[in-house]
């Protein structure tokens, strides 16, 4: 097996963008997850949509699939992506208490969406906390990471335990 690489890394150490032009077009999704724990009662405020900034869900799942659509603008060195899809899904989780939130992007080209969904994630969970602050502002954001991915050279790949 070979020793891993750091791709964006050239031999000298400077940063560079990765020339994907010969690689395959391939259908790449990627999953990714997080979570926003906060108090119980804050919680209950938003799912009662009682929250002074209006509806915490819908803003946060708007504010994740347009985030994924920046994400060339946000990260150095990521290239601009035509996404075909993407997703943001928040659910209540009592037991945490807290939100949830999953992210999928989704395309066809030559280079993953990795980075597109843990954006997304991200700024779902960031957009949370900001609309929800007043009430909260204990709250922990967490639990980021890529959840799978498939499509490309370097094949599929699940995190354990999902």
């Amino acid at each position: 097996m070979s020793k891993p690489t750091l791709t964006h890394i050239g031999g000298s150490g400077e940063a560079n963008m990765v020339d994907v032009g010969d690689k395959a077009e391939t259908i790449r999704i990627a999953v990714a997850e997080g979570h926003v724990r906060m108090k119980a009662e804050t919680l209950t405020l938003i799912l009662e949509g009682d929250a002074k900034k209006g509806d915490v869900i819908g803003t946060a799942r708007l504010a994740g699939i347009m985030a994924a659509k920046q994400t060339a603008n946000l990260i150095p060195l990521c290239h601009p992506l035509m996404l075909t899809k993407v997703t943001v899904d928040i659910t209540p989780d009592p037991a945490l208490p807290g939100l949830r939130v999953e992210a999928l992007a989704k395309l066809t080209g030559r280079t993953g969406v990795e980075m597109e969904a843990l954006t997304a994630v991200s700024v779902a969970c960031l957009t949370i906390y900001d609309m929800a602050k007043a009430a909260d502002r204990e709250m922990e954001i967490g639990g980021i990471q890529l959840v799978s991915k498939s499509g490309g050279r370097s094949g599929d790949y699940r995190r354990e335990g999902n």
